[in-house]
């Protein structure tokens, strides 16, 4: 939980300095993490405890040369590698996502089903039942669960709306066992 905290911290005051000097913050970290995502022995060099600091740091500053980012984002990051926090760059990364998409007027959700495909009417209905709901856009994906039985279960940021039958009978077996 303090880490998640300190994450969404730094990923505020990242994106803050980034709309202060004009500088799209959240795409240069996109290219990191994609580069980063990319290859294994980087995340291994980043992320496990088995390399000193001045490798890393030797690693991480020529990655970041030849990616030409600017200067917030690579200061940024070395900064967390310096602080030793280099493990909270995921975390950093989506909560700056997340201020980005909110920025820009949206959220971006899940819908999950037991279906193939979802139907374009109950996708039509949730969207404007969250744009009424929280003020933004939804920008929603669909994603098969194989252990819904039927139903949907939507996730948007920390909101969750579960309309699927498994929901309905755990309900109905708590209200059984507790009368």
């Amino acid at each position: 939980m303090k880490e998640a905290i300190i994450a969404k911290a730094y990923a505020n005051s990242i994106f803050e300095l980034g709309l202060q000097n004009k500088i799209d913050v959240t795409a240069e970290f996109t290219t990191l993490t994609e580069v980063i995502n990319s290859s294994n022995d980087l995340e291994t060099v980043l992320f496990l405890d088995v390399f000193t600091i001045e490798e890393k740091q030797a690693v991480i500053t020529d990655v970041l040369a030849k990616l030409d980012l600017s200067p917030l984002v690579k200061n940024s990051v070395l900064f967390l590698m310096q602080e030793q926090r280099i493990g909270l760059l995921p975390m950093v990364y989506k909560n700056m996502v997340v201020k980005d998409d909110h920025e820009k007027g949206f959220l971006r959700g899940v819908i999950e089903g037991s279906g193939d495909s979802i139907d374009p009417e109950f996708e039509t209905h949730i969207k404007s039942y969250l744009k009424n709901k929280l003020g933004l856009e939804a920008k929603l994906t669909y994603e098969k669960n194989k252990d819904l039985t039927a139903g949907y279960r939507v996730t948007v940021d920390d909101l969750q709306l579960d309309a699927t039958l498994d929901n309905q009978f755990d309900k109905l077996k708590s209200e059984i066992l507790n009368s």
